[in-house]
């Protein structure tokens, strides 16, 4: 029993020699990987970038090669990442410079803001290894279209919005096949709600998909100005104006009762300065003599106002 367990002996000190060894290796090679060093990166990149007019993913992928400080981690990573797939990398429309046509280029200045997004954390760029890196954007069928907004909104009693909500940009270009975009004349923002408003609102809203299109905007800011405003009640007198000479036009009801929405606090009566008329002009353009009354101009600090009646009667007869 002694002999065969001495016989074992060697065998087991030539394991415990190989398992010290893989060991010893795998320390020394985590502490070579640990290091930085200096050496050229080489990473196939395509361009994602929204450019008017034109695709917004680059038809081509260029090689973007430099002179990088990293771990010998990253070196290792950057190498089995250069004989895969090309990296898809995000670059702001203003360091796209047009060349020619749809090829467009981007400076070794400008990369540098990139460094990470090409070649991954950790990378200290030393140089690009060429001064500019060009890319082809194919040009896309496209029409510019209005951002129509689609509200829910309320406020407080006795405020209101001066203005409706605003839209920044108010319109968008709409990229697809013809057939698709010549049924396009508007887009549409997700629902904005607001309640109980009290003071101005603003923020921003992401724009409803069309199936088949792709917007250069995903979302939109938008703003209200929201005021507190008065409430004023007058009779007024609505009377014919341009009418010619040797007519005569009468209108009825001859009186409207007109409430004027006004910011708060009041600076002066618009009941003193506004007056009202039906145009001879309108009249004669009316189906049977029905006419709106129109205003002289609005003072500052009037919101809206309404009128009733909305519609008058108008007889037109010889003065003489």
């Amino acid at each position: 029993m002694r002999k065969r367990k001495l016989d074992k002996l060697p065998g087991r000190d030539i394991a415990v020699f190989l398992m010290s060894l893989m060991l010893a290796f795998g320390i020394w090679l985590i502490h070579n990987l640990s290091l930085n060093y200096s050496e050229t990166l080489s990473v196939p990149v395509v361009a994602e970038c929204d450019i008017a007019g034109h695709s917004n993913v680059s038809a081509n992928s260029s090689t973007i090669a430099a002179r990088c400080r990293t771990s010998g981690f990253t070196i290792l990573r950057g190498r089995h990442k250069a004989k895969k797939d090309a990296v898809h990398v995000s670059f702001n429309s203003k360091d796209m410079h047009h060349a020619e046509k749809d090829m467009f280029y981007i400076s070794a200045a400008e990369l540098s803001n990139y460094v990470s997004d090409i070649f991954g954390d950790g990378v200290q760029l030393e140089s690009f290894l060429s001064e500019s890196v060009q890319f082809r954007f194919p040009v896309e069928n496209h029409k510019k279209v209005p951002v129509h907004p689609v509200t829910i909104i309320s406020f407080k009693p006795q405020y209101t919005s001066l203005s409706p909500i605003q839209l920044k940009p108010d319109s968008v270009l709409v990229y697809g096949e013809p057939y698709h975009l010549e049924n396009i004349n508007m887009v549409y923002t997700k629902a904005i709600e607001l309640s109980n408003l009290k003071s101005s609102a603003h923020g921003s809203v992401k724009l409803e998909p069309v199936q088949g299109l792709r917007m250069s905007e995903q979302e939109v800011g938008y703003s209200l100005e929201v005021t507190r405003y008065v409430e004023i009640s007058t009779e007024v007198a609505v009377t014919p104006r341009n009418v010619p000479a040797g007519m005569k036009l009468s209108v009825y009801p001859s009186t409207a009762r007109v409430v004027y929405k006004c910011v708060f606090p009041l600076t002066h009566d618009p009941s003193d300065v506004v007056s009202f008329n039906i145009d001879y002009n309108d009249f004669q353009k009316s189906i049977g003599g029905r006419c709106m009354a129109s205003h002289s101009k609005m003072p500052d600090g009037v919101i809206e106002y309404s009128i009733e009646p909305e519609v008058f009667d108008c007889v037109e007869e010889s003065a003489r």
